[in-house]
């Protein structure tokens, strides 16, 4: 009995801490209610501050349609292959949004992918149940990227998508990531296999000086118009509550985010262990920052010693591990 009030003391602890400078209003974290939906709404055609204003509300939809799901790209404008990254805000956040005319020769090889590095505002890595609650989102997906250089340019010798471009980069959750996002991305790498040519817009939604982005606005239309949506998805993560003005988190398991029917599946890691843990990012080769957890350490030994040319393996001293 006294083993188990000590654990829930710290755990109390622990999770106090993890939030960091967490903002205790409902201006700086997602909303909390009750209401339950499974179809999602539709917003009229609206601007960047429209969306950043938006809660989202516990155990509904964290799709949006927009303008009723039409495009407000202009199929003319594709003139010729290329990607529009558009630079930093003086936070070095990705709020403007990039505009990629794709293709059928940019969807990527996969197996050329390498580990990401860089750290876009608001990273603050931790792991559930070893899982990563985190991404580094891309604004143009890796996958239909192939080709594409920093500049934005075709460049045949380029042969991997996108990858460490902090223009295209933001802290996005893992559910958004990959259980949302990826339902249009796949939508649009399928028009492009159709031998399609798309015009595909993303931008992260920030609200004020926040440096995790509430939401992420994407839209897509191909030149024949078979191809066309246009959607707001909420930054969320099931079981955990952000502070959106530093990225930083807690666990909260009173928010709840349904995933839709047609999410794709990941392999996600998980073990057998029952507590949260959270883990800080790891330190390798002393410059390279990775979210890799202790028990991740031999799956992606091999890998690292390929991707990366000053690879070096720190001891267990150098992960910080906090158990819930």
């Amino acid at each position: 009995m006294k083993y188990t009030k000590l654990m829930a003391t710290i755990t109390i602890g622990l999770s106090l801490v993890l939030s960091g400078c967490a903002n205790n209003s409902n201006e700086s974290t997602a909303t909390k209610s009750s209401k339950s939906s499974d179809v999602t709404k539709d917003l009229p055609n609206t601007n960047t501050s429209d969306l950043a204003s938006l809660n989202y509300q516990n155990n509904t939809s964290a799709i949006m349609t927009v303008n009723n799901d039409a495009s407000n790209l202009k199929t003319f404008d594709w003139k010729y292959n290329h990607v529009e990254y558009t630079n930093l805000d003086s936070l070095n956040r990705t709020s403007e949004g990039n505009t990629a005319y794709l293709e059928k020769r940019n969807i990527a090889n996969d197996s050329l992918r390498t580990r990401q590095v860089v750290q876009p505002t608001g990273w603050h890595q931790k792991f559930v149940n070893n899982d990563a609650i985190i991404n580094r989102g891309h604004e143009i997906a890796y996958s239909l990227s192939k080709g594409i250089s920093v500049n934005g340019k075709y460049e045949p010798s380029v042969q991997s998508g996108d990858q460490n471009n902090l223009k295209n980069l933001f802290t996005q959750t893992a559910f958004s990531n990959q259980k949302l996002q990826t339902i249009y991305e796949s939508q649009v790498r399928e028009a492009l296999r159709k031998d399609k040519k798309v015009i595909f817009q993303v931008t992260p939604i920030f609200r004020g000086n926040e440096l995790m982005a509430r939401g992420v606005h994407m839209q897509a239309i191909s030149t024949d118009g078979s191809l066309n949506f246009n959607v707001y998805i909420f930054n969320v993560q099931p079981g955990v509550e952000f502070d959106y003005a530093t990225g930083r988190s807690k666990i909260n398991n009173e928010i709840k985010v349904p995933t839709p029917a047609n999410a794709p599946s990941f392999n996600n890691h998980r073990n057998s262990y029952k507590k949260h843990h959270y883990v800080r990012d790891a330190v390798v080769a002393g410059v390279v920052h990775h979210e890799i957890k202790k028990h991740y350490e031999r799956k992606y030994r091999k890998e690292y010693k390929k991707n990366t040319k000053h690879y070096q393996y720190h001891s267990r001293r150098h992960y910080y591990r906090h158990k819930y």
